[in-house]
């Protein structure tokens, strides 16, 4: 089945292993030559070689997804420095939108209140910027007024309770007398007493009077040269004035608003004014 070259096999052994490229056929195999083979392996090693380093390539671009590189951490800063810089703009911009729209609102408002400068119940001194930091619930009346005042300071005692409880200690009531013959601290103290306990009475002469009336526009009948002794009623203006931490007209709440009714203007206002400053008071 096989036929040997007479030849070959008559040459030594070591001939044989160093004839190049010759080859032992036995019928339909043949035996690579070690040259042959030493020629393969070397080309099956740098396979291997190129493989490896595809493989390390891969793995390498697979390790750099997530990690900054230069120009994506370039990019990053620049962009965020945008961000910052757009959205304190636009901050801005919606700052000064609101106080524009507050002072539209409060363009159409009365000009109602202005300076004015009494004293208090406990003999301290008090002027409009004193209004400074609460909501003022101001109201002008007498003690000696027989039914409405007591009637509106229970009114303002009730509202007081309730708005308290919900907003806090941020409001100031007051209680400035059109009758200054007659309604001395001490008086105006012990009238108060009924009341809330954070009412503060303020009194003045006639003219102080008369010009704190004027500035917030009530209407009252005393006369200049009233008789302290005398027995008289005062006819005036029946409001309750709100008046906003910046010491500002809100609105005049008349006697035909009830107490749910003032509470709820009061809630309004807060809401409002914390919507355009970012706080109550």
């Amino acid at each position: 089945m096989f036929s040997i070259s007479r030849r070959v096999l008559q040459r030594p052994s070591w001939q044989t292993v160093a004839t190049p490229l010759r080859s032992i056929h036995t019928g339909s195999q043949s035996t690579l030559s070690p040259l042959t083979l030493r020629s393969s392996r070397s080309c099956a090693k740098s396979r291997r070689v190129e493989l490896q380093k595809r493989h390390y390539a891969q793995y390498s671009d697979r390790n750099t997804v997530g990690v900054f590189t230069p120009t994506s951490a370039a990019i990053f800063v620049a962009v965020g420095a945008g961000l910052f810089f757009y959205f304190r703009q636009e901050k801005a911009r919606l700052v000064e939108e609101r106080e524009k729209e507050r002072e539209n609102k409060q363009f159409g408002r009365p000009n109602i209140g202005g300076p004015f400068s009494l004293t208090t119940h406990d003999g301290k001194p008090f002027t409009e910027k004193d209004l400074l930091g609460k909501w003022n619930l101001v109201y002008f009346g007498f003690t000696n007024c027989p039914d409405i005042c007591p009637a509106e300071l229970d009114k303002m005692t009730t509202v007081l309770d309730s708005v308290e409880k919900e907003h806090g200690d941020i409001f100031q009531p007051l209680f400035i007398t059109v009758d200054p013959a007659r309604d001395s601290p001490a008086r105006i103290e012990k009238y108060l007493q009924d009341f809330h306990s954070s009412f503060i009475g303020l009194v003045g002469d006639y003219q102080t009077t008369k010009a704190a009336c004027k500035g917030f526009r009530v209407y009252f009948s005393t006369p200049p040269d009233a008789d302290p002794k005398g027995d008289y009623l005062v006819d005036h203006s029946i409001f309750v004035y709100l008046m906003d931490p910046e010491g500002k007209f809100v609105e005049a709440l008349g006697q035909s608003v009830d107490s749910n009714q003032v509470i709820e203007k009061i809630r309004e206002a807060i809401t409002e004014w914390q919507k355009d400053t970012g706080r109550k008071v």
